[in-house]
């Protein structure tokens, strides 16, 4: 009988200790089921700045869903984004454009999250409304320098561009020049903001941008006679535009993979993508 109380004794000792231990704040260890769904760590996003305002939305929703997650975006264009990717300096390269001949060896992963539009853009006093893929090839190359030749007024025609390492460039020289490069003569903004800045000053002023940037400070042109809308891309009457890319190093894994995941989505592609200028992939014809 004394070694029975004893055991009912000692089962009822370590049953309060361990109700002690739960009461103070202490668990049990971590199941598999409640380790988080992503490491905590920084992430760095660059290069294309037609491309940012996506990134920046979808990062800023990924960040709060995700304690702990930091993800950086910054511009520069969008070869600088690939570069960037490829040295390893950036876990993601954001990119108008696909990886180039020089970086096909890197061990770059392409991951296609949208199409960008790119308008036509003008001064608001200019008054002409729709420009020819001759027209524009002449004016971007130098050959037409006065808005009389295309129908408009007697005023200089004054070409507001992008550097040499922006997709947005690369996008017009491939789709409208057929690859012919841009005359000497055009002025290069380091980003869209600040080209659609200076389209909205100059008088008399020419560009391109994607259409998440346009603003009722300038005027976008027709192509060919075709005004831009998600239904002309996506039937195929409007040529202009660009897949969109976000390049990792190799294929990506942990938070980045899930980052990118989500940009992927469903629910982040059908509330933001076409809501920011931009084209779900699924909605492009093929």
């Amino acid at each position: 009988m004394f070694k029975t109380k004893s055991k009912l004794a000692l089962v009822s000792t370590t049953l309060a200790a361990f109700l002690f231990l739960v009461g103070c704040g202490q668990s049990a260890p971590t199941t598999p089921s409640q380790t988080p769904t992503v490491d905590k760590k920084t992430i760095s996003a660059a290069g294309s700045t037609a491309l940012q305002p996506l990134v920046k939305l979808a990062a800023d929703e990924f960040m709060a869903k995700n304690a702990g997650v930091q993800i950086n975006t910054s511009g520069g264009g969008s070869f600088t984004g690939l570069n960037n990717v490829a040295s390893g300096s950036v876990d993601i390269g954001n990119s108008d454009v696909v990886v180039t001949d020089e970086l096909k060896d890197k061990g770059l992963v392409d991951h296609q999250v949208a199409i960008a539009p790119f308008l036509i853009i003008v001064n608001n006093d200019v008054t002409v409304d729709n420009l020819t893929k001759d027209q524009l090839t002449d004016i971007f190359t130098g050959k037409i320098t006065n808005w009389k030749e295309v129908g408009g007024k007697d005023a200089k025609i004054s070409i507001i561009g992008r550097a040499k390492s922006s997709g947005s460039r690369a996008t017009i020289s491939k789709i409208v020049m057929d690859g012919k490069d841009f005359t000497d003569a055009a002025a290069a903004q380091d980003s869209t903001g600040n080209l659609i800045t200076g389209v909205a000053q100059t008088s008399g002023s020419i560009g391109y941008v994607d259409a998440a940037y346009l603003k009722d400070t300038v005027k976008a042109l027709k192509y060919n006679g075709v005004e831009y809308s998600v239904e002309t891309v996506t039937n195929g009457q409007y040529p202009i535009y660009a897949f969109e890319h976000m390049y990792t190093k190799g294929e990506p894994t942990g938070t980045v993979k899930q980052f990118l995941d989500y940009i992927m989505s469903s629910e982040f592609q059908e509330k933001n993508v076409e809501k920011t200028g931009f084209i779900p992939i699924s909605k492009l014809k093929k």
